[in-house]
C-alpha cells in the first residue's frame, strides 16, 4: 500500500446532547464540510454520538450498527477515512457496553476497532467523583492500524495519562496518535494541553485529539481545546470555544526529518529498564 505522504486531516469539536439522531445529522453535516474541503480524514471526539444524564439508562450499539452504518456510508461516499472518536458498543448479555472506536477506509469498511483500555475512576479537584468502571468494560488489546495515510495508533481520553500505552504504539510504527476525548474543564485547563504536547514530543509522532465541548446533560461542562501536535510539539491547529471543525497539514516527512534528528525511539536503555528483565 502506497503512503500518501502530505494531506489534510479534519478534526471535529463537537457538543454532543442526548440526541442521537441529532448528534448524527450534524456529524455528517461536519462530514461533508470536511471533504468539501479537500480532508482525506476526519476524525471525531469522544462519545460523539450521545451524552447523557447520569443514572439515565444507556444502551451500547453493536458494530456495524446505527452509528457504524452512518459513518461507513459517508466514508465511502466522499472516499475518506473516517474515524469515530468513540461511543458505546453493545456486549450482548451484559448491563456494561465498550467504550469503542473504529477507524473506517474510504471503502466504507472498518479496518479498526479500539476498545479503551483505561477507565475514569477518579475524584476531581472539586470533589466529584466519577467511576467509569461502573458502567464501561475496558478492553484489552493494544490497536494500530494501517492506512494509505500512515499508521494511526488508537486511544481514548483517560488514556493519554498512561504514557507505555502510546509509546507502545510507536515502537508498533504508529506516526499518528489518535486521541478522541470528552475532558472536563477542572482537569482540561491544567493538563490537556501538556500531555498530548508530551506524547508527540516523546514519540516523534502527530497527535489528533478531537474533543467535546460544551454544557452537557450530566451538569458537567467539556473543555474542548481540540487540536494537532506536530512531532516537534507544535500545535499546528487548535479550536476556537464553540462546534467546528479545525483542519491541518499532516507531513510524514516532516515527521522522520524530525525522528532522525532527536532519536528518542532508537536511544532507548530497555537492557536497564525493561521491567520483565528485571523481574527475572
Amino acid at each position: 500500500m502506497e503512503t500518501m505522504r502530505q494531506y489534510k486531516i479534519a478534526v471535529v469539536q463537537m457538543d454532543s446532547q442526548e440526541n442521537k439522531e441529532e448528534n448524527m445529522k450534524e456529524a455528517v453535516r461536519y462530514i461533508d464540510e470536511a471533504a468539501a474541503n479537500g480532508a482525506k480524514m476526519v476524525s471525531f471526539p469522544e462519545v460523539m454520538n450521545q451524552i447523557r444524564k447520569p443514572g439515565e439508562k444507556v444502551e451500547g450499539e453493536p458494530i456495524p450498527g446505527y452509528t457504524s452504518d452512518i459513518l461507513c456510508a459517508k466514508a465511502k461516499e466522499h472516499g475518506i477515512y473516517i474515524h469515530s472518536g468513540s461511543f458505546r458498543e453493545l456486549i450482548p448479555g451484559e448491563v456494561k457496553y465498550y467504550n469503542t472506536g473504529i477507524m473506517i477506509d474510504p471503502q466504507g469498511e472498518i479496518i479498526g476497532e479500539y476498545r479503551k483500555l483505561h477507565t475514569f475512576d477518579i475524584t476531581l479537584p472539586d470533589g466529584t467523583e466519577a467511576q467509569e468502571s461502573s458502567r464501561v468494560r475496558p478492553g484489552h488489546s493494544i490497536v494500530t492500524v494501517d492506512t494509505a495515510l500512515g499508521k494511526f495508533g488508537m486511544s481514548i481520553c483517560y488514556d493519554i495519562r498512561f504514557s507505555e500505552l502510546y509509546r507502545l504504539m510507536a515502537l508498533e510504527g504508529a506516526q499518528i496518535l489518535l486521541t478522541p476525548a470528552n475532558f472536563t474543564v477542572p482537569t482540561g485547563k491544567d493538563h490537556w494541553e501538556p500531555i498530548l504536547r508530551t506524547r508527540a514530543i516523546e514519540n516523534g509522532c502527530y497527535v489528533v485529539a478531537a474533543g467535546q465541548i460544551g454544557k452537557k446533560a450530566h451538569g458537567g461542562s467539556s473543555y474542548g481545546k481540540s487540536m494537532v501536535i506536530d512531532p516537534w510539539g507544535t500545535i499546528v491547529a487548535c479550536a476556537s470555544d464553540r462546534p467546528c471543525v479545525v483542519y491541518a497539514e499532516i507531513d510524514l516527512d516532516y515527521l522522520d526529518s524530525i525522528r532522525a534528528k532527536l532519536r528518542s525511539l532508537e536511544n532507548r536503555r530497555s537492557d536497564v529498564y525493561d521491567l520483565k528483565k528485571k523481574e527475572n
